[in-house]
């Protein structure tokens, strides 16, 4: 009863991490799933240190980076670029940004959501994806780069990003 109250009370939520993460529905479920067998399995060890819900967080965006770690591509980029903080027109919809958000390359977006989205900081992306902390950086300057051509272009142009 009480992980069934459990599981409705974040499945959401987490399962918006997972999605934005991975970019697929299928192998977000899959996550959401895993992560939270894992959760179940390991309650026990939970220490309130934080949250419970920065606890299941964590180990949904875990789950959801070891679905995909295999096969993230991430881009080679020159570490020395300007980063300008993302802004974002207020014409632009959540679900337009959501869509260009989908449309980045599985490195970069994975990162960026990490970062940008979810809090985390680049010492800690770097750790769970085992990438330097310079590169961590580069991938959300480069998502950012991306997100502001794609967000400056009018729809049906030639960076569309809708479905």
């Amino acid at each position: 009863m009480a992980q069934r109250w459990l599981y409705e009370r974040y499945k959401r939520a987490m399962f918006s991490v997972a999605l934005r993460t991975l970019n697929d529905y299928d192998h977000a479920n899959d996550a959401l799933q895993d992560a939270f067998v894992e959760v179940f399995r390991h309650l026990d060890s939970f220490r309130f240190q934080s949250t419970l819900g920065a606890w299941i967080k964590t180990i949904v965006v875990r789950q959801a980076l070891r679905k995909r770690q295999l096969e993230w591509r991430f881009e080679t980029i020159d570490e020395h670029l300007h980063d300008r903080p993302l802004e974002v027109p207020d014409f632009i919809t959540g679900a337009v940004l959501d869509a260009a958000i989908r449309s980045l390359p599985d490195g970069a977006r994975a990162v960026f959501v990490l970062a940008e989205v979810e809090g985390y900081k680049h010492h800690e992306i770097a750790a769970m994806l085992n990438i330097s902390e310079g590169t961590s950086k580069s991938q959300v300057s480069y998502a950012r780069k991306l997100l502001r051509k794609k967000l400056s272009e009018p729809p049906g142009g030639p960076g569309d990003y809708t479905d």
